[in-house]
């Protein structure tokens, strides 16, 4: 394996760590919150099992939203790895670069509008929406790359599943 391949692997393994702390971490504190809120409503009070209530629904909120992204995180990593073997990245590499990290304003744009073309002339193929949700996301635009991903997402598992 190269240089590059192997700091890839280890970025990849220090954010999958990261990620799987902080899921464990919020899984700590969610089960506080629970029994915290239990504790209250089985006191008996009408203030306390209200309060109680209210403090349940945060950490169930919690478990939904932590489920919701991690799963939207598998499946964008799903498409991920399927563009990458099928050579469909978008090749950013010779783009120019701000001192942070991120493409430059105009060159980002540029890119966008050569994903914006592919993606009028197939709009329905998910490979097109995924380019055009990282593109959206080369340019700044998150929220609209976040829907663009969720289209190709749908997109994609209604191909896999003989839909389309």
């Amino acid at each position: 394996m190269s240089a590059p391949a192997d700091n890839n692997t280890r970025e990849v393994y220090k954010r999958v760590g990261f990620i799987t702390a902080l899921v464990l971490i919020l899984g700590f504190y969610f089960v506080l919150l629970g029994r915290i809120a239990i504790g209250l409503i089985t006191s008996g009070k009408v203030a306390a099992i209200l309060l109680g209530v209210g403090v349940l629904i945060l950490p169930l909120l919690g478990v939904w939203t932590v489920a919701t992204s991690v799963r939207a995180a598998f499946a964008h990593q799903h498409l991920a790895r399927r563009m990458h073997d099928e050579g469909g990245e978008l090749d950013v590499s010779a783009l120019p670069r701000r001192a942070s990290g991120r493409i430059e304003k105009d060159a980002a744009d540029a890119l966008f509008e050569q994903v914006k073309q592919e993606f009028e002339a197939d709009p329905e193929n998910w490979r097109s929406n995924y380019r055009a949700a990282r593109a959206y996301d080369y340019a700044g635009d998150r929220s609209r790359a976040r829907e663009m991903m969720k289209r190709a997402v749908e997109l994609e598992r209604a191909e896999r599943s003989g839909k389309r």
